[in-house]
């Protein structure tokens, strides 16, 4: 193992589980019993041991999994670059140029180096999905409520979701069925496959290699509407800030938050409740028009990321980019599961396909995602 790269990716090396077992990085906004959930950040610099696991790190222990340690995160689960100059920043083994995607970066980033085979992270507006794509992996956000957040901080978040990471559809697979007693895997049907494409601004050279593996697959595609898209991108941003601001508000002037974390925890203080009910609002619009555009397909397939990531020189520079999460967040704000493919790079820069299902159907949805990965060697 890597030692330099082990402790670019963990905050603190653990020693759970049996010899042999599947191996687990753990992103360090999930309790594990003895070691203390940090979240990135020197505001929890202090923060006792926990007493007991998580309700999902049980689970993974009870199926035979071993824990090799907690890992690195932007700071707060609050971005989306994984810089962070508290905890440590993980590289991005698959493209070093480029930062390795937030919020989940060091879960992603042990998987991507080969340290772990499974990696765990959480998703509020992406942040499983966003290092997964930056990183060359397969990440899956399950429908909001599925795996329990007993034990995952913040404590409250009508958002966020725990879901694993692995650098194979079958590795994925394999941890949702220890991460979750109730997946029951399927396997891939022959029949004819049907794909709702929703219609979105992306870099043309994401959408044209999307195309050709929609295309090669031999999927029957039909353009779907998502009227309200934008507004579900705002909208989750504007839930993200007033649960954030609840949780973490406290820590706003403190000097114990990085600046860029700081910054963004003061504008969203500025949530109105005016401006959250508007955001339930459409919550509840958007969710309705995703429900009806899967009603006559297996899945919607779109881009991950509507463009490349920045690079870690840009991110360092004090570049950020919110719209990264155009595509993802959304799916947040719904609820929906979501699963997310690595394809062919493309001019040297990581292109993802993102396929999102019915709520409650992660098993269908991977079965979909196994049949797209199969001929890719994936």
């Amino acid at each position: 193992m890597d030692q330099d790269i082990f402790n670019a990716c963990f905050v603190r090396a653990t020693d759970l589980g049996p010899e042999g077992g599947r191996t687990w990085a753990i992103k360090d906004t999930i309790d594990i019993a003895g070691y203390p959930t940090q979240s990135g950040s020197r505001a929890f610099a202090e923060a006792p041991a926990a007493g007991e696991h998580a309700a999902v790190v049980h689970s993974i222990l009870t199926a035979g999994g071993r824990i090799v340690g907690k890992t690195t995160l932007h700071e707060l689960a609050f971005g989306m670059t994984g810089i962070n100059d508290w905890a440590g920043t993980a590289p991005n083994p698959a493209f070093p140029d480029l930062v390795p995607g937030g919020s989940s970066s060091g879960s992603a980033a042990a998987v991507a180096a080969g340290l772990v085979d499974f990696g765990l992270g959480t998703d509020t507006g992406g942040s499983v999905r966003m290092p997964a794509a930056h990183c060359g992996l397969f990440g899956l956000k399950p429908t909001h409520g599925r795996i329990s957040r007993k034990g995952v901080a913040p404590a409250e978040s009508s958002l966020d979701c725990v879901g694993p990471l692995a650098a194979t559809m079958d590795g994925l697979i394999t941890a949702m069925t220890m991460m979750d007693p109730t997946f029951r895997p399927e396997h891939p049907s022959s029949g004819v496959l049907r794909l709702g494409l929703p219609e979105v601004e992306a870099n043309p050279v994401i959408l044209a290699a999307i195309g050709r593996v929609l295309a090669a697959s031999g999927a029957e595609t039909t353009v779907v509407s998502l009227p309200s898209l934008e507004d579900a991108f705002a909208a989750g941003l504007t839930v993200i800030n007033a649960e954030n601001w609840r949780a973490f508000g406290a820590f706003a002037d403190s000097g114990l938050l990085g600046p860029d974390v700081e910054a963004r925890l003061k504008r969203a203080a500025s949530t109105t409740p005016d401006a959250l009910a508007e955001a339930e609002a459409i919550r509840a619009r958007f969710t309705d028009e995703v429900d009806t555009a899967l009603a006559g397909v297996d899945a919607l397939a779109l881009p991950t990321l509507p463009g490349f990531p920045m690079t870690v020189a840009e991110a360092r520079a004090g570049k950020t980019d919110l719209r990264a999460s155009l595509l993802i967040r959304p799916f947040n704000l719904s609820g929906h599961p979501a699963l997310v493919l690595p394809l062919p790079p493309a001019g040297g820069k990581p292109v993802s396909l993102q396929l999102v299902g019915r709520k409650g159907g992660e098993a269908a949805l991977c079965a979909l995602g196994q049949r797209l990965a199969t001929p890719l060697g994936l």
